[in-house]
């Protein structure tokens, strides 16, 4: 809801409610209050190819997969829905009525992503690669306990940063989807809600990238982290103070 509302606005508002800047924080702030609000019910899965990972590695079983999937479904799905019905009037009178894919009043966007039209389709394909690749860097080492991880307490809010981190480097060519449940469930809602088939075939049928290379992305990502710091981590000793450093006890 952050994040598309966010986008709503600085499409509908004509960049005078927001720009880039905007729809990245929106997107991060909604990142961190997920987190908050599922983290210690569910683990806060919200992206379905971080929970496919998890499953591939053993962290989950995969009984428990086509629930979480369904709930990150219903969750996106119903987000693309509040935003529609809450920027309705303002749809219409940017649209006049007709909602497109591409076009000057296109605005298929807000809901779900789709490549810049200087893009190819191999080129956005290593665009989401790489940036949830970073996203599963970030989130490991934020919770890397081994290594330097984050203050407890402050995750959600790392993870919202991180977010945002990868809207404002790596956002432009695609939208950084990065999240097969943030793109595919609004993507079907607009399928239904007026824009029409054209939402699947747009960008040389860019609908199945979203899907695919953040899978492989995170499996990517999980692997970088294994190879280069996990494997290299030395627990912090019960009694020492500090990894690496003497302990000194005082009588």
């Amino acid at each position: 809801v952050f994040g598309l509302s966010s986008v709503a606005q600085v499409v509908l508002g004509r960049g005078d409610f927001g720009q880039h800047l905007s729809i990245n924080l929106g997107f991060g702030i909604g990142v961190t209050l997920g987190i908050h609000a599922a983290g210690g019910i569910s683990g806060a899965h919200l992206n379905a190819a971080i929970t496919l990972t998890h499953c591939i590695l053993g962290n989950l079983p995969w009984r428990k997969l086509p629930a979480y999937l369904i709930g990150q479904f219903l969750g996106s799905f119903t987000a693309a829905a509040t935003v529609f019905g809450l920027y309705y009037d303002a749809l219409y009178d940017y649209t006049k009525g007709n909602f497109t894919v591409t076009g000057p009043t296109a605005t298929a966007s807000i809901f779900a992503t789709y490549p810049a039209p200087y893009v190819s389709l191999l080129g956005a394909f290593f665009t989401e690669f790489t940036a949830t690749v970073m996203l599963l860097l970030g989130i490991l080492i934020i919770h890397d306990e081994k290594n330097n991880g984050a203050l407890k307490g402050t995750q959600a809010l790392l993870t919202g940063i991180l977010v945002l981190g990868i809207g404002l480097g790596m956002g432009m060519n695609t939208g950084y989807a990065i999240n097969p449940s943030r793109d595919l469930p609004p993507r079907v809602f607009t399928a239904i809600a007026g824009w029409g088939m054209d939402v699947f075939t747009a960008g040389h049928h860019w609908w199945w990238v979203p899907l695919t290379a953040p899978i492989l992305g995170s499996l990517a990502g999980v692997f970088i982290h294994k190879l280069f710091i996990d494997f290299h981590n030395q627990p912090v000793p019960e009694s020492g103070n500090e990894k690496g450093q003497p302990v000194v006890e005082n009588s």
